[in-house]
């Protein structure tokens, strides 16, 4: 069969307005291969195999093309996805570092606070400690001062007890010193006044008392066993409202040596004098000026003086029973 000729065109159709690029990309249309109205053509086989041959080729270009275009489609799809992870990865680990950085900044000073803590924990158990030991303690002590308090309130109502019944004692005392004076003075009244035929005569001494001066005296010619201690010899003058005799003086040892009788029984007289913190001194205080008085003159503690015939002072023990001789101070009997 003969090859018979076939003819191609091509033919493009326009709109009569301008469309955009995209627009116009696609209203456009190709014909490509029109085939002349009317015409009968006829192929032999040689080329249908050869265009069937060309179309399997474009077909496999096409597919090749395509092929190729999804490899790379895919490969860019792919690196794309690989970006935007490796993007998301970074972003994340910066993000965590940034966390990480963050919260180990916070750790820190949750440390230090809690250092700080733990600290002010410690400080406060060691002041509670203490709190609690003052407070123990002054628990004790308040204790202490209840009982010493309810004690000074019970010596409080002891001591009033005690100031009342003094109160009474000293009232019932001043009762009795007054009776006491009002009796003395009838007595010294009755002593140094006595009552006569010719009605009260006073005197500057009582009766049995010898005046010398401005004292009386009296010598007491007691004989064992009436005689006395030093103590005991002083306790009888004060009773008569006197003290043992203080002869200070030569006038006055001559005036007792001249009045005083001497029986056999009778070695001495007591006298106001004895040894105080080694030293020899007189009942109203005062010192012996004329240490060649007594004999021995060292004084010895625990002696006492007595007075002798020859008007000498002898050093003896207290305890010896002797006589002894009081002084006292002679009634006034002038207006001053």
């Amino acid at each position: 069969m003969a090859e018979e000729e076939v003819n191609y065109a091509s033919v493009v159709f326009k709109a009569n307005k301008s469309p955009r690029a995209e627009d116009k990309k696609e209203e456009e249309t190709v014909y490509d291969e029109v085939k002349v109205k009317n015409e009968l053509i006829e192929q032999t086989d040689d080329t249908k195999d050869e265009k069937a041959n060309n179309r399997d080729g474009h077909f496999r270009q096409l597919a090749c093309c395509l092929g190729i275009l999804c490899v790379v489609l895919l490969l860019a799809i792919i690196g794309v996805c690989v970006y935007i992870t490796t993007f998301n990865h970074m972003s994340d680990q910066n993000q965590l570092k940034e966390n990480v950085t963050f919260l180990q900044a916070v750790n820190v000073n949750l440390t230090n606070i809690n250092d700080k803590l733990n600290s002010t924990v410690n400080n406060l158990t060691v002041q509670l400690d203490n709190l609690n030991k003052s407070y123990t303690a002054l628990e004790s002590n308040n204790t202490d001062v209840i009982a010493e308090n309810q004690k000074l309130k019970t010596q409080n109502q002891q001591l009033e007890t005690q100031k009342k019944n003094l109160t009474d004692m000293l009232q019932d005392m001043e009762t009795e010193r007054n009776e006491l004076n009002v009796s003395r003075a009838q007595w010294s009244i009755d002593q140094y006044c006595p009552i006569d035929g010719a009605g009260r005569q006073c005197k500057s001494c009582q009766e049995g008392w010898r005046q010398y001066q401005s004292s009386c005296y009296a010598v007491n010619d007691a004989r064992p066993p009436y005689q006395k201690t030093w103590d005991g010899a002083q306790a009888d003058c004060k009773g008569k409202i006197s003290e043992l005799a203080v002869l200070n003086n030569v006038q006055k040892k001559t005036f007792i040596s001249k009045n005083s009788w001497y029986p056999p029984e009778i070695k001495g007289y007591w006298i106001g004098l004895r040894v105080v913190d080694r030293k020899w001194t007189w009942v109203d205080s005062s010192d012996l000026t004329e240490i060649s008085w007594i004999q021995p003159e060292t004084p010895t503690e625990g002696h006492c003086a007595i007075f002798l015939q020859n008007q000498e002072l002898k050093s003896v023990n207290c305890t010896e029973n002797n006589a002894w001789i009081c002084e006292k101070k002679a009634l006034s009997l002038t207006t001053p």
